[in-house]
């Protein structure tokens, strides 16, 4: 599908907008108890849970994909050649750090991600930021450190942890990632004839594209919410290993926003604190909605590697980071 077609003559677009209007529809009759012979507990609880995920991340990925046109449209691609070292190597780690500068969610930053590529920023560069800048920025630093008052020493775990994955990936994507796993971005088929017009032509089709995704996304994250028993958890909480595991898989399913993610992951007191932190170093760089978005941006051939490794790297270095600095 060219990007310049129209989501209104698209045939996967008019699909993927049944699909979207389809569960929003579902969630709201159950929610409202509209159709009350579906109206059971678990149906209510999955759409409250759809409708609190997609509420919640609509404002940051519209945030998202506004920066992202304007990106593309008003900064030269030049810039980013500057501020960024010309060794590939170099400019990871710096594109990392560079996530303390945007507040912000994961929603907002892969669209963000998507537009540092079409600029001229290299992969690895551009998916570094992606990582970092959901889980690094200060207002996130910020909730981490109200959410665990008395323990200074989560935030600084978090961050280390979160800015040692988001470089490392960047470096193995430099070193394993292939340009064929990326879909064709083609910058030059949204440009418009005025600036303004390119803004706004990529940002309609950013928002149309990972909003589609998060959506889809959001409805699976309800879904499997709602049916897993929170006795499963409370059983493996003593198992230190099984405890991590469980709080990773349960910040992938959740998709709880990046700024909210640390009260969450505090209220889980049965948990250890190195547990606590998978939950918060996993969350914003994949859960459900993200790897959604990611393949709606990056192409599913991407997500389907990143995606994964990501998650692993995210568990063991959560793992050793809590260990150096949380016992």
């Amino acid at each position: 599908m060219s990007l310049t077609a129209s989501p209104r003559t698209s045939p996967r677009g008019r699909v993927l907008g049944l699909v979207v209007a389809l569960i929003i529809v579902v969630a709201i009759a159950a929610q409202l108890r509209v159709f009350e012979g579906v109206s059971t507990p678990a149906v209510t609880t999955a759409s409250t849970i759809f409708i609190a995920i997609v509420v919640q991340a609509l404002p940051f990925l519209m945030l998202g994909v506004l920066l992202s046109g304007a990106i593309i449209a008003f900064v030269p691609p030049t810039l980013w050649q500057r501020i960024l070292p010309k060794n590939p190597a170099l400019a990871v780690p710096v594109a990392g750090c560079a996530g303390l500068a945007l507040p912000g969610c994961e929603c907002a930053s892969v669209p963000i991600g998507g537009a540092l590529m079409k600029s001229g920023v290299k992969p690895a560069a551009a998916l570094t930021f992606l990582l970092a800048a959901p889980a690094i920025n200060p207002v996130v630093l910020a909730s981490t450190w109200v959410a665990f008052p008395g323990q200074p020493e989560m935030m600084v775990a978090r961050f280390v942890a979160s800015l040692a994955v988001a470089i490392m990936m960047g470096w193995l994507w430099l070193r394993f990632g292939k340009a064929e796993w990326l879909r064709p971005l083609m910058r030059e088929h949204l440009h418009g004839a005025t600036r303004f017009e390119t803004f706004r032509r990529t940002a309609t089709h950013d928002f149309l594209h990972a909003g589609g995704f998060l959506v889809i996304g959001a409805g699976v994250a309800a879904i499997l919410d709602a049916v897993v028993p929170v006795s499963v958890m409370d059983s493996i909480a003593d198992n230190p290993v099984l405890a991590i595991l469980a709080m990773a898989l349960l910040a992938v399913i959740l998709c709880v926003c990046s700024e909210a993610d640390a009260f969450i992951a505090a209220s889980f007191t049965q948990f250890s604190p190195t547990a606590m932190l998978a939950f918060m170093v996993v969350g914003p760089m994949v859960d459900l909605k993200l790897v959604g978005m990611q393949a709606g941006i990056f192409g599913r051939r991407f997500a389907a590697r990143f995606a994964p490794t990501t998650f692993v790297m995210a568990v063991l270095t959560s793992s050793l980071v809590g260990w150096w600095l949380l016992t």
